[in-house]
């Protein structure tokens, strides 16, 4: 064995060596990666270039997040302005004017009634908390015995005890199913390549697989049910748009069983349906918003959760020194992280790109959907600027043919996303016709030539 071997050495484009050996990369296959790395230098709006100075077409937006396109100069500057003036403030009994001003902004943009921002510094962060407010209104409304949660089948709520117990995805529960809350009971998926294969947006057939959350409901009675909690749009699973009618009838039911609604939108939230959040989209109020991702456009780490004025106020009792609620992080409402969060919103405001993100979808949509007829292409799901390409898989090698795909494109010069058997597509909502045009070319000539 060499000193390269044994150090895992790669060589960058500068001449420096890096040792590659005592990094453990998150949801990667280390030793593959570690064999052939992918290695990013800089980026700038649509493009990554790499180590090897290849420029890069970015058809993720990261990792579902830097809506806004990368290193954004009003962005950038936010944040080096903010870390020569405030570094670091912490959130117990104390704040900044840059927490208050992004909490603000996000609930004006928010579905009306929500109205209250309780941060995190993640996605996973953001759903723990949410299913712990859940818990917490329950008993502040002295009905402390709903302790139950509903999620669903194929759901991904982040990699927290409480997001994989609520969430449905078998590889990310398997290996600690022996340490997951108790009381979680899982909804069917919505994903029917029988009756919905090819659908443009929602699927026609499936709004009643929303009425068994009622028979769940009933099986465990409804008073000891705390909340559910579902994406409206299941990005992990490989984009899973939900059918028509499906999650106002899961509204309803909620309400019926004064069941706390809490929506996912770490991925659908900040325009990548077309609206800030796919609540509005759907026209469905939930309780509870859990936001994360392109609040920063992928800058700083930042999630959070939106609660209505109904929950906020539960707490909001006892003596007034004392406090309301036991729960928080040393980085909740990071200074670094507002200031990412209050420019990043100006952006989407002052470039209007929610709205930019409504216009491209039907182009996006039609190119999508030009993949249909390849070979082992099963189906294509689409939603704003989301979409979901899944194939057939390979016998007893599961999702190695979206995952050669990905390193096909990735040869080509364009990042998309392999997620089991799917490759999942969500570009920067500053994506123009001709980055759409190049993502589905490459898409064809990788899908033509995989195994």
């Amino acid at each position: 064995m060499n000193v390269r071997d044994k150090f895992n050495l790669e060589k960058l484009a500068s001449g420096k060596e890096i040792n590659m050996d005592p990094l453990w990369l998150p949801f990667t296959p280390n030793r593959q990666f570690k064999a052939s790395p992918r290695l990013i230098e800089n980026a700038k709006d649509m493009y990554y270039k790499t180590s090897t100075g290849k420029s890069i077409l970015d058809g993720i937006a990261g990792l579902w997040c830097v809506n806004a396109g990368h290193c954004r100069k009003p962005i950038v500057k936010a944040i080096q302005s903010q870390v020569e003036k405030l570094d670091y403030a912490t959130a117990f009994n104390m704040s900044h004017e840059g927490a208050f001003r992004a909490a603000e902004s996000i609930t004006n943009i928010a579905p009306p009634g929500l109205n209250h921002v309780f941060f995190t510094s993640s996605g996973s962060e953001a759903v723990d908390s949410a299913l712990k407010i859940a818990l917490g209104y329950h008993r502040a409304k002295n009905d402390g015995q709903r302790h139950r949660f509903i999620g669903r089948q194929k759901a991904y709520h982040g990699v927290g005890f409480g997001g994989i117990s609520v969430g449905g995805i078998v590889p990310n529960r398997k290996m600690f199913s022996s340490s997951l809350i108790p009381g979680v009971d899982h909804l069917p998926h919505t994903l029917n390549i029988e009756k919905n294969a090819f659908s443009r947006g929602e699927p026609n057939s499936g709004v009643e697989l929303a009425d068994e959350l009622e028979n769940i409901i009933l099986l465990h009675d409804p008073s000891n049910i705390a909340g559910v909690i579902v994406e409206p749009i299941s990005g992990s699973a490989g984009v899973l748009v939900p059918p028509r009618g499906y999650l106002k009838r899961l509204r309803e039911i909620c309400s019926k069983y004064k069941i706390l609604l809490i929506f996912d939108e770490v991925i659908t939230g900040f325009g990548r349906t077309g609206e800030a959040f796919a609540a509005q989209k759907f026209q469905v109020t939930p309780d509870m918003i859990v936001f994360a991702k392109g609040v920063t456009n992928g800058t700083v780490p930042m999630g959070g959760v939106i609660v209505n004025s109904d929950i906020y106020n539960a707490f909001m009792h006892g003596p007034d020194w004392a406090i309301e609620f036991y729960h928080g992080y040393t980085y909740s409402g990071h200074p670094l992280a507002t200031a990412a969060a209050n420019a990043t919103l100006k952006v989407y405001r002052d470039e209007n790109l929610f709205e930019r993100s409504n216009e491209l979808s039907s182009y996006f949509e039609d190119a999508v959907h030009s993949l249909k007829g390849l070979r082992n292409v099963v189906d294509i799901r689409n939603y704003g600027l989301m979409c979901g390409i899944q194939f057939l898989p390979i016998a007893e090698k599961p999702s190695q043919r979206a995952y050669d795909i990905f390193e096909k494109c990735f040869e080509k010069n364009v990042l998309v996303r392999p997620a089991g058997e799917n490759i999942a597509l969500t570009p920067p909502l500053i994506a123009e016709k001709k980055h759409i045009d190049i993502i589905i070319d490459t898409l064809k000539w990788a899908i033509n030539s995989s195994i």
